[in-house]
Order: structure tokens, then sequence, then C-alpha cells
């Protein structure tokens, strides 16, 4: 199991629980607060490497959004279909390595452009964040493309 932005490799092995943690920090061995945990996000564009493909922008970003959760999940709304599934980030601050693991996505079929299934297809192929001017940064392996993610306006 993978928990987001650890520092020991010990968290992966075992389940957190306060006893752990405890233990953990009198080893010396503390977790880091990841800056991502527990945040919420909407997509702001898709910009590829591939200039035929270009920028993609979302006509309505608050049908696109993606929630970071404390314990490792990820649940996202894509257009008219939902996503859930695990995430694990590491690094130092406001970068690093990032992956989503396997996604459970639902197939309603959205009207066009069909950017849910852009992202779903995609999020297994995202190998880094970068966290600058507030926006959320998820970069594609090989240089494919950047999704940019700002946070979701609170009601």
């Amino acid at each position: 199991m993978k928990f987001p932005m650890r520092s020991c490799s010990v968290v992966s092995l075992v389940r957190r629980t306060p006893v752990v943690a405890l233990l953990m920090v009198a080893a010396g061995c503390a977790t880091t607060s990841a800056p991502l945990a527990g945040t919420d996000w909407q997509l702001v564009h898709f910009q590829s490497m591939d200039d035929a493909i270009g920028t993609i922008r979302p006509a309505d970003p608050s049908l696109f959004t993606m929630r970071l959760n404390d314990d490792g999940t990820v649940n996202m709304r894509l257009d008219c279909n939902r996503a859930n599934g695990t995430w694990s980030a590491e690094g130092s601050g406001d970068s690093g390595s990032f992956s989503f693991g396997r996604l459970a996505v639902t197939r309603a079929l959205c009207a066009p452009p069909n950017l849910d299934e852009r992202i779903a297809r995609d999020s297994e192929f995202v190998r880094s964040f970068l966290l600058r001017d507030g926006r959320l940064h998820l970069s594609l392996m090989a240089d494919a493309g950047i999704y940019t993610w700002e946070p979701l306006p609170s009601d």
C-alpha cells in the first residue's frame, strides 16, 4: 500500500496508526506532511507537446475535478464520468515524483470533446508534479504533456 509523500520505506509496509507514527517519530523516521494530501483541484488545461494537439481547455472546468485524499486515494469527476483509485507522491516541498494507481472509471458517453477519456488514459503516464503559483502541474512521461490544475474554488 502506498501513502502520499513518505520519507521512510517502512510506511509502505505497514498500515499507519498512531502507534506506528509515534514509533517512527521516536526512531527519527517521521513522515512528511504532503502539500498535496487533502487537496481539491479543477482542471485548467492540458498542454500537449505535440503541436498538432496543442492546448486543450475544458469548456466547464467545474466538470473536471480531483480530490487527493490524505489516505492515498483519489476521487475524480471527469465530465459525466467518475474515477477512483490511488495516488502517491515523493519529493521535497513543491516538486517531485507523482503517480496514480489503476483508476476505476465509469464509462458513460459524455458529449464531445472527450477530455474525460484522455485524462483517464493518461493517468497511468503521470510521472511528476510541480506546485507553482498556486497551481498543480502533473507531467506525463517522455514530455508528452502537462495537466495543469488549480485549487477548487471554495463554496
